[in-house]
């Protein structure tokens, strides 16, 4: 089935629209972009130059996807924006290109859904299936991994990473890296409360894997050890546990520090 579009948008002749797209009333496309299978533009859409959709994915009024970053130094270099498939944009989400000193590229996996106003700067990797409340935001050259939930008005310091499955509540400002399957909330002093135990049910967790984790969590940030020794300890008695190697491995390779309990 050929792509739907609405006579009030403009298509750049550069731009790719492949089979079942349906771009809304008020798009605009720029060229050098490609739109993905059945992607679903609703109206007032602009989807910016070397900008890449996958299939399957939903934009609601207004999104900004694909223009270039906010940042001085950015001289209008041709860098990308790769989003995959089945996410989920609702009203007002903004998402930029690279920058050629950050690598060139952002990226959003597959099956995420950000809520309106949500905003990922340039050079940010994002993994698939989260979910970003309101006016979430990442600044520059942040990592997001998988399953991870955003609250709402929180905001991400550049440079910094969010674990696979980590929980960060509303409002929660972080400057330094959000630990992986845990509880992270506080407009400054931003502090980990544990294991996001409700959500690691949900998806299907052993009981084994979260008391390991509630293990780790006491044992890194409640048993008086310092860093490298609770890292040892936490090595030695829950090492081989997969969740518990990959929060110890998230630790180690910190740059900015991370959000202690």
């Amino acid at each position: 089935m050929s792509a739907q579009v609405h006579p009030s948008s403009v298509v750049s002749p550069e731009a790719t629209l492949e089979d079942g797209v349906v771009i809304g009333p008020f798009c605009l496309i720029e060229g050098d972009s490609r739109i993905g299978a059945r992607t679903v533009l609703r109206s007032h859409v602009v989807v910016g130059p070397f900008t890449d959709l996958g299939e399957d994915n939903e934009l609601y009024a207004h999104c900004t996807v694909g223009m270039g970053p906010q940042d001085l130094k950015f001289k209008g270099a041709p860098t990308r924006l790769r989003i995959g498939n089945r996410n989920v944009l609702r009203e007002s989400c903004t998402l930029h290109r690279g920058t050629e000193h950050g690598g060139g590229l952002t990226t959003l996996g597959d099956d995420n859904f950000l809520m309106t106003g949500s905003h990922i700067a340039h050079d940010c990797h994002v993994g698939s299936s989260n979910i970003f409340a309101n006016c979430a935001t990442l600044a520059g050259h942040v990592e997001v991994g998988d399953f991870c939930n955003i609250g709402a008005f929180s905001a991400v310091h550049q440079f910094c990473r969010v674990g696979s499955h980590a929980f960060m509540g509303g409002f929660t400002v972080a400057t330094m890296d959000v630990l992986p399957f845990m509880k992270t909330a506080g407009a400054r002093d931003t502090k980990s409360y544990g294991v996001n135990t409700i959500g690691l049910r949900r998806r299907g967790f052993s009981d084994a894997a979260i008391e390991g984790l509630s293990k780790a969590h006491r044992l890194l940030f409640h048993s008086g050890l310092l860093r490298e020794e609770g890292l040892e300890r936490t090595q030695a008695e829950l090492g081989g546990i997969p969740e518990v190697d990959y929060l110890l491995a998230f630790i180690r390779e910190s740059k900015r520090g991370i959000h202690r309990g």
